[in-house]
């Protein structure tokens, strides 16, 4: 059969990938055409774009880049007709996605969607263009389920693709790690996951290593972002307890005592390496007051999302402090709070369902199709 995957994020391209990897498992006759990155490229996808090409984030930047959007998708409509799929796979992105779905469903492409739109945090109305656009949706979060269940709309859960990810990922051993990167043989970790563009990691970083003095038997390690040059870290490196890793976050998070993370898919990365964090969020003023009446959750982070309380703390805006920072880092150093995110960490992980949700996504497809 014939596939066209669209992801338009460098997370899209790694569950791609691993979508990829499945159908290709199960379906020795699948074509592959993909919007998406170099993974799904290295899986055997024929690339149509690169989603470098489409990475527009914030208001501005996206006003700034109407007609390359506007391009990006008559090409996008224009390669699906050339390419003619049994059925076109949607990963998340849904500015995009649920654009070219509309047209999709008009012309009579099966359509499918894999991870959702989070339109449970905000602009709950898209459902609508779901239900008329989307014949199949599989779905990664275990609570997804239900709330599209209450808008009469039958969804599959199939798991969360990060459990994947990391059982797939190679790390390096731990005395290896810390000579490569120049770290301190044998004092604890505590990783620092600042974010992806400029402005926040700079406003977080300060944050973050202004409470390092009072915390001299640990190493403070930032993970480097993909979207950023290494050099740009070199300002915040000049004290002696912070060193720098690059593409090795993973490894990173492995060998780390405790984190301190900027709300994101990383929390959830931190927690399934068990590793007890503190979410720090702190954004421009106007934009907060903008997200905070868009937004109608109780939680920022993955992890008390899944769980449904607060199992880390989230320091969020004006309690992002460095005093508030330093005392919730003391916390999860050691006592019953380590000891109590721990133990939630193991029922977070049992909510996700388990290992396979490539595997079960693409079942599902070729099953649908």
């Amino acid at each position: 059969m014939k596939y066209y995957i669209i992801a338009g994020e460098a997370s899209g391209d790694l569950h791609g990938s691993n979508l990829i990897k499945s159908l290709k498992e199960k379906d020795s006759t699948a074509i592959i055409r993909c919007w998406g990155g170099d993974l799904m490229q290295e899986v055997g996808g024929d690339l149509a774009k690169h989603y470098k090409e489409m990475a527009f984030m914030g208001f501005l930047e996206v006003l700034k880049n109407i007609p390359s959007i506007f391009k990006n998708i008559k090409f996008c409509k224009e390669d699906i007709l050339k390419f003619q799929p049994d059925v076109i796979i949607f990963i998340d992105f849904s500015g995009f996605n649920l654009r070219i779905a509309k047209w999709a469903k008009q012309q009579n492409f099966k359509t499918n969607y894999y991870i959702s739109p989070q339109i449970w945090a905000s602009r709950e109305s898209r459902i609508h263009k779901i239900k008329r656009d989307i014949d199949k949706m599989y779905v990664i979060l275990p609570f997804e389920k239900s709330f599209y269940a209450k808008h009469n709309y039958s969804v599959e859960f199939v798991g969360h693709p990060l459990l994947d990810a990391i059982v797939n990922s190679s790390t390096l051993e731990e005395n290896t790690f810390r000579s490569k990167n120049n770290l301190h043989p044998s004092k604890p970790i505590v990783a620092l996951l600042p974010g992806s563009r400029k402005q926040e990691v700079q406003k977080m970083l300060d944050l973050m290593l202004s409470i390092i003095d009072d915390f001299e038997t640990y190493q403070f390690i930032i993970a480097g972002a993909p979207s950023l040059d290494n050099t740009f870290y070199k300002p915040f490196l000049k004290h002696k307890n912070v060193g720098f890793v690059s593409n090795e976050t993973y490894t990173l998070l492995k060998y780390s005592h405790a984190a301190l993370i900027t709300s994101g898919t990383a929390t959830l990365e931190a927690a399934l390496f068990k590793v007890p964090q503190v979410v720090c969020y702190k954004g421009n003023w106007v934009s907060y007051q903008i997200a905070k009446r868009i937004i109608t959750l109780d939680y920022i982070s993955l992890v008390n999302l899944i769980m449904g309380k607060e199992t880390v703390k989230e320091l969020i805006q004006g309690e992002l402090t460095p005093a508030n920072l330093k005392l919730e880092l003391t916390n999860i150093l050691d006592g019953t709070n380590r000891t109590k995110i721990l133990q939630d960490y193991d029922l977070l992980e049992q909510k996700l369902g388990g290992k396979g949700a490539s595997e079960k996504a693409a079942d599902l497809i070729i099953e649908n199709v």
